[in-house]
């Protein structure tokens, strides 16, 4: 028994430093990202895609349970209590092979470089006249990509989406899907994660991304390629947002072309909001079709109907440090940062070569 339990131990005291190595020597962070990511990714993905459920949000919720339980069952119910000092270090041991299977499975994805980085794209700084540019050009395909967007064709936006990731892949700094078919979950708790706000996730115990059952029609194909970039070893959300983007406007079917070109609006607008005087915005504004306008607004009342304040605070105060803790250091806002991605690649597809910032 106590054999068993140190072997126990050394494997953990070994992935632990694996994890901590990798975090720490670039190198290594990069050799995970582009060589054993890709085969934990398409072994994973492999077995989760057998099961009709989200297994990840299951094992999330047993896991939770168990933690919160375990301890009255040990130091109560069962016939040899336990004390709570012996307690409190399985509950840590616990957590610490969550935390190892995490970053092995996914995780260490955070390691590798950014998309700049990857891309060999340089980032161009924002001026008023790019920034000027920029908007009234994605204004222009906004208004010209409108469709009424009224259902959803899941297996048409599944072979979309792995067909535009494998087109823009060796130049954009992306894995290929692992399957032809990648198998998207609806979440468990639907109703719950539509209080916070989140419309889709990656499950990084199984690789196996979810998408939130209430999803509108619009924002389907958008949120879909999303969820699949961090399945690709995408971990910011700008970027994510960005891969999106790239592969829902390249798309040949309109209603999936209008969700790429709407899910960045609302990052669009507020980097406006910010950096024009309010004549400027409000001009900008006007020029966006009243359909549009109409559908954002039916969209946001939709969704708030649905959020808790409280719960949805807690959630974004939670998600932030989470994201700050990981390399992410503008946290949340970092989903707005994918202004910043589209003018740096618009800028170097059409001149070519941009001096970056000094």
């Amino acid at each position: 028994m106590r054999d068993k339990l140190k072997i126990r131990y050394v494997v953990l005291i070994v992935l632990l430093s694996v994890v901590w190595a990798t975090q720490l020597i670039p190198i290594l962070g990069e050799v995970y990202a582009q060589s054993v990511y890709p085969v934990i990714s398409h072994f994973l993905s492999s077995f989760s895609k057998l099961m009709p459920f989200a297994i990840g949000d299951l094992f999330i919720f047993l896991s939770v349970l168990g933690l919160l339980f375990n301890p009255i069952r040990a130091r109560y119910i069962q016939k040899k209590k336990k004390k709570w000092k012996q307690i409190l270090l399985n509950e840590m041991e616990y957590l610490l092979w969550i935390y190892a299977w995490f970053y092995l499975a996914w995780g260490l994805n955070y390691s590798q470089k950014d998309f700049y980085g990857r891309t060999n794209i340089p980032y161009t700084a924002y001026t008023p006249e790019i920034f000027q540019s920029f908007v009234d050009n994605y204004i222009d395909k906004l208004n010209a990509s409108y469709t009424d967007v009224t259902s959803i064709d899941e297996p048409l936006v599944c072979r979309e989406s792995v067909h535009g990731y494998n087109q823009i892949s060796d130049t954009l700094g992306i894995h290929r899907p692992p399957h032809s078919s990648p198998r998207v979950k609806t979440m468990l708790f639907t109703p719950f994660i539509s209080m916070v706000g989140v419309t889709g996730s990656m499950g990084p115990f199984f690789c196996e991304f979810t998408l939130n059952g209430d999803l509108l029609p619009p924002q389907y194909p958008a949120t879909y390629a999303h969820e699949l970039a961090h399945l690709l070893g995408i971990t910011s959300e700008a970027e994510a947002n960005f891969y999106a983007y790239q592969v829902c406007t390249r798309s040949q079917v309109k209603e999936i072309r209008f969700s790429g070109y709407l899910s960045v609006l609302s990052h669009v607008l507020g980097n406006a909001r910010r950096l024009m005087s309010e004549e400027e915005y409000a001009e900008l504004f006007s020029r966006i079709r009243p359909e549009i306008i109409e559908l954002v607004q039916k969209n946001q009342q939709y969704w708030m109907e649905k959020y808790s304040p409280l719960i949805g605070d807690i959630q974004n105060f939670i998600y932030d440090l989470y994201l700050k803790g990981n390399k992410i250091q503008s946290g949340r806002k970092n989903y707005s940062e994918v202004i910043g991605l589209l003018i740096s690649y618009e800028e170097w597809k059409n001149h070519g070569k941009v001096i970056p910032e000094e």
